[in-house]
């Protein structure tokens, strides 16, 4: 393996665990931190938690599982690419996800809205929450006792009230710096999955056309250079080709693009990452590209009126339920409603409805309120 570059994160410049534990035998802190993850509780329910299209409507569109998985690979990529440590870059990957309600954005926003007076509801700080406390795995510790840079990795956004909350964790959002290179990574290859396997999953669904695609810059470049490459090509072979070629030319940007900043910027330590302005992203010409790709998508496909009645159903569905649990604590299940006795009721609800998969608020909203004795 390759030595990591002077800036990047390693065990000897780790501010470690909040819990100290004896060091691992044969794995490395944060292949620890990865392989945690891996086998959490909250990580598993990604299977069945989605992100544009809700689980019942097709076996084939991304889940939160999928695109989690497809993140750490881009992001890996890169991490490895820049002598950065991979280990911890996929640990973040795997891990952003993991407090995203049920639906989606429909749901995180739902669930929002119910939380309003109690502090509201964001999926990064419930991705926090649960590798900090909610996670119930060890007999030492509440929570996943994760390396402070994969939980900094996690935080991707925070406010300042809450970051007041989370005392060192949540300094850089005070004093306006930035995270370490592999949390930059994941950010970015965050974006590069979603936009491009919407593309994919968009097209497979028949809410958006190849022709209205090849209007796009992104998407038409790499279309026209897959037939160049392969006369005979069409169908699902063609798209699948040309998604492959639009992540490799937005991976191959951000190599060049990071290379020249930590140039510029004469990084050579990790404090000098914290200090610097943001390191990891795209050229100019690609973020336009991608920004035209995202209008597209946004007004295409995510305001597609199939897919906005779907988020509709979403929202109402969390709503009730949240409302429901509110009205009579008695609804929860029995270790639920006793976290809502120690932490109060609406906090306790929220990680309840969040922990969810789509098919499971389905369910238990159709106990709550359909007509029978089920």
């Amino acid at each position: 393996m390759a030595e990591l570059a002077s800036y990047a994160v390693c065990e000897s410049n780790s501010q470690g665990r909040r819990i100290v534990e004896p060091r691992p035998k044969t794995r490395g802190e944060f292949q620890r931190d990865r392989d945690r993850i891996i086998h959490s509780t909250a990580f598993r329910r990604l299977e069945y938690k989605t992100q544009v299209f809700v689980n019942h409507e097709g076996d084939l569109f991304r889940t939160r599982l999928t695109h989690s998985i497809e993140v750490a690979q881009i992001a890996r990529s890169i991490a490895r690419a820049l002598n950065l440590n991979d280990d911890l870059t996929e640990a973040i990957a795997l891990a952003h996800d993991l407090g995203h309600t049920p639906f989606g954005h429909a749901g995180q926003d739902a669930l929002n809205e119910c939380m309003a007076e109690h502090g509201g509801f964001e999926h990064n700080l419930q991705s926090l929450r649960i590798v900090d406390k909610l996670e119930e795995r060890y007999g030492a510790f509440d929570g996943l006792n994760l390396m402070f840079e994969t939980r900094a990795g996690i935080l991707k956004h925070c406010s300042p009230a809450k970051a007041h909350e989370l005392g060192e964790l949540g300094t850089r959002f005070l004093k306006d710096q930035r995270p370490s290179l592999e949390a930059q990574i994941c950010n970015l290859a965050d974006e590069i999955a979603y936009n491009n396997h919407d593309v994919d999953d968009g097209l497979r669904s028949g809410l958006i056309t190849v022709e209205q695609l090849q209007e796009i810059d992104l998407f038409a470049w790499h279309e026209k250079a897959a037939r160049a490459a392969f006369p005979d090509i069409s169908g699902r072979r063609l798209i699948h080709e040309t998604v492959r070629r639009m992540i490799d030319a937005q991976v191959t940007d951000v190599l060049a693009e990071t290379g020249t900043r930590l140039e510029q910027q004469q990084i050579e330590t990790l404090g000098d990452v914290v200090q610097a302005p943001q390191l990891v992203g795209f050229s100019e010409e690609m973020r336009g590209m991608n920004r035209e790709l995202k209008h597209f998508l946004h007004d295409s496909l995510y305001r597609h009126y199939q897919v906005v009645r779907m988020t509709s159903k979403a929202r109402r569905i969390v709503k009730d339920l949240y409302e429901a649990f509110m009205a009579d604590m008695r609804l929860l299940p029995t270790q639920d409603r006793l976290r809502g006795d120690q932490e109060g009721n609406p906090r306790a609800i929220a990680d309840y409805i969040a922990g969810m998969t789509d098919r499971y608020a389905v369910k238990e909203h159709r106990r709550l309120f359909a007509v029978g004795m089920e």
